[in-house]
């Protein structure tokens, strides 16, 4: 009984401490990861390119055209000047519908 105690603390420690090893690598791994945003933060280009038409509305640069029209109306809704929504955000919306569907006359933004 005497020989047991010691050796029972010293596995109890080592694997305390292989956990505890184990823990702090997975939580540096989890800080070092990248962290992935689900909204675009940033201002608006002077002229609008198809990546930031795409993360306007939500969709792929190569989106289907009826993908991109469900997404601009579901954008447009949200954002209505009618529903509280201003005219600016309007505007770039209307944009990017018309610049990911390939109908761009230049910056097309009267700001």
């Amino acid at each position: 009984m005497g020989v047991e105690a010691p050796l029972l603390a010293g596995v109890s420690v080592a694997a305390a401490a292989l956990g505890s090893r184990y823990l702090l690598q997975a939580w540096q791994a989890f800080k070092a990861r990248p962290h992935i945003r689900r909204f675009y933060y940033g201002g608006f280009e002077p002229v609008m390119t198809r990546r930031e038409a795409a993360l306007i509305l939500g969709v792929r640069e190569r989106a289907a055209m009826e993908k991109i029209k469900e997404a601009h109306r579901r954008v447009m809704i949200a954002n209505h000047p009618d529903r509280g929504g201003n005219n600016y955000l309007a505007i770039k919306i209307n944009e990017a519908k018309d610049t990911l569907m390939g109908r761009t006359k230049g910056s097309g933004s009267v700001f």
